[in-house]
């Protein structure tokens, strides 16, 4: 199997495997019992944190765990308009950010929020001037992505926290960070966001395991889960020791060679981008820099009965995010692509272990499907 999919999720390197088996069989206390066992497992927890904190760039105590990425967006969400609920309803974000943020932004319109959603230009980013065009004195959360999970946009993050530090504005800055997280170079100290979130999976951990950075401005957040209180009060729920552990390791192993696996991502997508416009009727989708997302098209070829023809030949690719799971992406929608172009799209992920031979693979296997198919559209 030739896996080209990594920004749905990752393999799990054997290092991280064993350290969770380990986890399970031998640190498998509840961390918030008063015994040894417990002791250990609370502190192996404190570990974890330190681990991923570290990665992340900020104090440790800045970090909670959570389950996923979506819970992490869900979170965050919730706490911001809950604490500047008193400054106004309005929200900032941008129709092309993962479901687990548009999904949470329709609840909050349905309970009376106002949300303004900013559209990309056909290069899948939106823009610094957009942010600043929309931006209100009675709002209270921009959520912008930090990389797209289809197109590999980085989207101004930075300059949004600056312009809200030259504006004195009240608003709080949420990034969804779960493709950026150990793919492009940030830290939570010079980033600005003031809640970040991150996802286990798509740096080599288990699934079933995330973060959540809440910053010096979130004061007494709102938990999204009530009950025992762990996590400091801020997360309830026995923490999963051992996906913990492995999302520590899996960070481990990503930052022991971040530098060169960057570069090598990179010298990849371009590689690729060379090798797939040279098939006739394949064009790139926007303009992502992230180095391990490239989004292509098909024109004409229905991107479904692509990634099904290609999976038979043993190449995985997608159609965009996993979770649409075969319906129309709202990312090419916001872009405004033409309609073959759009029902074309492919999305081509890759990850530190991918290799030159793959995506000649996929460029073959490609262009059989192109010679053999015709197209519907």
């Amino acid at each position: 199997m030739i896996y080209l999919d990594h920004a749905a999720t990752t393999p799990v390197p054997a290092e991280v495997a064993d350290a969770v088996r380990d986890a399970l069989v031998n640190s498998f206390g509840n961390p918030s019992a008063q015994y040894p066992c417990g002791h250990e497992a609370r502190q192996l927890v404190a570990r974890c944190r330190e681990t991923v904190a570290r990665a992340l760039g900020c104090e440790a105590e800045r970090l909670a765990f959570t389950s996923c990425g979506t819970e992490s967006d869900n979170w965050a969400l919730r706490l911001a308009a809950h604490q500047l609920r008193h400054v106004g309803r309005h929200i900032i974000t941008t129709a092309v950010e993962h479901s687990a943020v548009l999904e949470p932004c329709r609840r909050l319109a349905e309970e009376g929020w106002e949300v303004t959603y900013l559209k990309p230009g056909r290069d899948g980013c939106v823009t610094l001037a957009q942010v600043e065009d929309v931006l209100r004195e009675d709002t209270v959360l921009i959520s912008v992505m930090l990389v797209n999970n289809e197109t590999g946009c980085v989207m101004p993050v930075r300059e949004i926290a600056e312009l809200l530090k030259r504006r004195g504005a009240a608003a709080l800055l949420h990034t969804d960070a779960v493709q950026g997280f150990l793919k492009v170079p940030f830290s939570a100290e010079t980033l600005g966001a003031d809640l970040i979130s991150i996802s286990g999976h798509k740096v080599g951990a288990p699934k079933g395991v995330g973060a959540l950075y809440l910053g010096e401005r979130i004061k007494n957040p709102l938990p999204l889960l009530a009950g025992g209180g762990q996590e400091d009060g801020r997360r309830s729920g026995t923490e999963a020791t051992a996906q913990l552990v492995g999302f520590a390791k899996a960070v481990e192993l990503r930052c022991e060679r971040l530098d060169a696996s960057l570069a090598h991502m990179a010298a990849l997508r371009d590689y690729a981008l060379d090798k797939l416009l040279a098939i006739d009727g394949v064009e790139r989708v926007g303009n992502g820099t992230a180095p391990h997302i490239l989004a292509i098209s098909l024109a004409g070829y229905p991107s479904a009965n692509v990634v099904e023809d290609l999976g038979a030949q043993g190449v995985c690719i997608s159609a965009g995010s996993a979770c649409h799971r075969g319906k129309a992406s709202h990312v090419y929608e916001a872009m405004g692509l033409p309609k073959k172009v759009k029902a074309g799209v492919l999305r081509v992920s890759f990850g530190p272990e991918t290799q030159q031979s793959e995506i000649d693979a996929l460029a073959d296997a490609l262009r059989r499907h192109r010679d053999t198919r015709f197209p519907m559209l």
